[in-house]
């Protein structure tokens, strides 16, 4: 009895055979390196992290220095990507408004994590008034889109770029708890669930030990393919004047900016708009990769058990 129960615990993850995690790596990344467009979607993200960290030290100009003599010049050998309505080039601030993005998109993901993740875990394990009623709470927030729930907060909180990563990050976890919700009560009636409640395991347990790892792949996806949709609500508040606060380089910010000088400076807004296309474009492929290496049935190709 002893025996079964042992090999039982050991499909939750914890008591694994030595070799087992190493080989579920080793397969996953295989398959996630053998798509090109994941790894040229992290190879992408690698760049603009490392953009973040080097780049406001190397910018050719001071992004927050007026040049008089450059008002709104186009692109040129001086001014790859021109100037913007006081003569600031607009590279060296599109480089220094990186951090601001990427920020907002980890901040704001995990946020959303750690509130949507305690949530679905209590809702689908304990009870089912208490499932009833996050499933009430989770239906309610997202009866809002969650760009318009995420306006709705940081207007009540203020403009400010910490508030909207607070206002994105909380408009954002009921997909969470909801995604969650639904592994848990799928796991819970597992032979291993059940064989750790057999032997005594603590509520508490049974959820951080067993039921917990054996979710953590779809929430790491889904952070992953979330981190586009934080990105855009980050830019989108922005450019409404509700994140980041000028002279902050954020690049919805310096699309606020150039928006009026559209028709006689459109580049102002275009390559704000370039940078945050290519980054969300880049986190959504990363995403679409993890999942496709993360997912057995997936991995193993149409047809295939």
């Amino acid at each position: 009895m002893a025996h079964d129960l042992t090999a039982l615990l050991r499909r939750a993850g914890r008591l694994t055979h030595r070799g087992e995690p190493a080989t579920r790596r080793r397969l996953a990344w295989t398959a996630f390196r053998r798509n090109h467009g994941a790894m040229a979607g992290l190879t992408i993200l690698c760049l603009l992290v490392l953009l973040a960290v080097v780049g406001p030290t190397v910018t050719p100009y001071d992004p927050l220095e007026p040049d008089m003599n450059a008002l709104m010049t186009g692109p040129s050998k001086k001014h790859p990507m021109g100037t913007d309505q006081i003569g600031r080039d607009l590279l060296s601030r599109i480089v220094t408004g990186t951090p601001y993005t990427l920020r907002t998109a980890a901040i704001a993901t995990g946020i959303a994590a750690l509130i949507g993740v305690p949530f679905g875990l209590i809702g689908g394990y304990f009870g089912r008034r208490i499932g009833m009623a996050i499933d009430f709470l989770t239906d309610a927030m997202l009866a809002f889109p969650g760009i318009i729930f995420a306006l709705a907060m940081v207007t009540a909180l203020g403009p400010g770029f910490t508030n909207a990563m607070i206002a994105i990050g909380i408009a954002f976890s009921p997909v969470y708890a909801r995604v969650v919700r639904g592994q848990v009560l799928a796991v819970k009636q597992a032979p291993y669930v059940e064989a750790a409640r057999a032997i005594g395991c603590k509520d508490h347990r049974i959820v951080l030990r067993h039921i917990l790892p054996g979710i953590l792949a779809p929430v790491v996806v889904l952070s992953s393919m979330g981190v586009g949709g934080a990105i855009l609500a980050g830019a989108g508040l922005s450019y409404l004047g509700l994140g980041a606060q000028p002279p902050a380089p954020e690049w919805g910010a310096l699309m606020n900016a150039g928006v009026w000088f559209y028709t006689t400076a459109p580049w102002i807004t275009l390559f704000p708009g370039l940078a945050i296309t290519v980054t969300v474009l880049a986190a959504n492929l990363f995403g679409d990769g993890l999942r496709d290496a993360l997912d057995p049935g997936l991995r193993a190709g149409p047809g295939v058990p």
